[in-house]
């Protein structure tokens, strides 16, 4: 629990987020499905619909902390995508868990730090981001990348868990985090410590406004968000 806890807080948390993801990756679809109730689906759905690749529907767009690519390979099957969606993540295991999810030639997985993003400056059409911010160990140096890379009028597309700001909600949810998600996913993944840190992961990670004004001091304008189911999780919405 200590070494959750400390990683969740930002000690060593680079390292230990590698390891974890790596360990859990063959299980790590079907705990997100069923822990989330098959929510997950849904918040996904509408963060890609907030990218707005539309405006430019064959360029190239970023999937960062891409994990095993469920977003990158569902814009790349949205009517109309002609582009590539290079989905990038520094626990390669959990890359090619997903490796089947779509063809090469519309997504491309690439072993990359959220920190040090081997792409050129004013690269991607757009970027998006499900449930991996809150595990970069610099926020702030992620966002930054995030903006380096992107052409200007592109969005860049946050999805994360939040804390709800309703006493009952927040009750019933920390109950559910901190119990029933630590026993579960520890029994289906054999990886106890893992689903330990998830909900402590949340508790250290910034509520929707303080993340907004994390995305404007990166250089993002235009920066709106909005919670979701309850305020279980936030769409942030920035642009370059």
């Amino acid at each position: 629990m200590a070494v959750a806890e400390d990683a969740a807080s930002g000690v060593d948390k680079r390292q230990y987020v590698q390891r974890i993801f790596s360990e859990i990756a063959p299980r790590y679809d079907l705990l997100n499905h069923l822990l989330s109730l098959n929510i997950d689906r849904l918040w996904r759905r509408r963060a890609i619909a907030a990218l707005d690749w539309g405006w430019r529907p064959a360029g190239t767009y970023l999937d960062l902390c891409a994990g095993t690519l469920d977003v990158a390979a569902a814009l790349a099957r949205q009517p109309g995508f002609r582009g590539t969606v290079i989905g990038a993540d520094f626990a390669e295991p959990m890359l090619r868990a997903g490796a089947t999810k779509a063809s090469l030639d519309a997504v491309r997985p690439v072993t990359a730090d959220a920190l040090h993003l081997p792409f050129a400056d004013r690269s991607m059409a757009g970027a998006i981001v499900a449930f991996g911010i809150r595990n970069v160990a610099d926020l702030d140096a992620s966002l930054r990348e995030a903006h380096r890379v992107l052409v200007p009028g592109a969005r860049f597309v946050v999805l994360e868990f939040t804390t709800p700001t309703s006493a009952l909600v927040r009750a019933a949810y920390h109950t559910y985090f901190h119990h029933v998600v630590p026993a579960i996913g520890g029994a289906v993944s054999g990886h106890r410590t893992a689903y330990r840190y998830l909900p402590l992961s949340v508790a250290h990670f910034p509520d929707g406004g303080a993340l907004a004004d994390h995305m404007r001091e990166a250089g993002f304008t235009n920066v709106t968000w909005r919670p979701l189911t309850l305020g279980i999780a936030a769409l942030h919405v920035g642009e370059r």
